[in-house]
């Protein structure tokens, strides 16, 4: 129950070292994750400081707003393309809970501008 993937737009808990996030948590079946909403509703409660959450859930809390900082830089491939789908199902599925954590992490929109003009970027290659 590894949710961490959930909202780390890095994918990851903790620092390998100063350049890159642990690949930890890399191999983790995200869909069935999405999947489950209790899983995500307990995260999601987690990240919203709605209920308690579980070490991993502290830790990404802790290494979430460095993530949106950096733009992800110190995230690998894989975790930027989890990440991406995880914004995604959030996005569609779920955009009560996006925008409000939109809103606690991003309250300047700094993230969601750079996500945004990203995902142009992506679509008009």
């Amino acid at each position: 129950m590894k949710v961490v993937l959930i909202f780390c737009l890095c994918a990851a808990v903790t620092l390998a070292d100063k350049e890159q996030y642990t690949t930890k948590y890399d191999n983790i079946d995200v869909d069935s994750i999405l999947g489950n909403n209790r899983i995500l509703n307990n995260y999601l409660k987690c990240l919203l400081d709605e209920g308690s959450c579980t070490p991993d859930g502290r830790e990404l809390k802790k290494t979430l707003p460095d993530a949106l900082q950096t733009g992800c830089e110190k995230c690998s491939a894989k975790q930027k393309e989890t990440s991406q789908k995880v914004i995604q199902h959030l996005r569609s599925e779920r955009p009560k809970e996006w925008d409000r954590l939109i809103k606690k992490y991003d309250p300047n929109g700094e993230f969601k501008k750079r996500y945004e003009a990203h995902v142009a970027k992506l679509k008009a290659n």
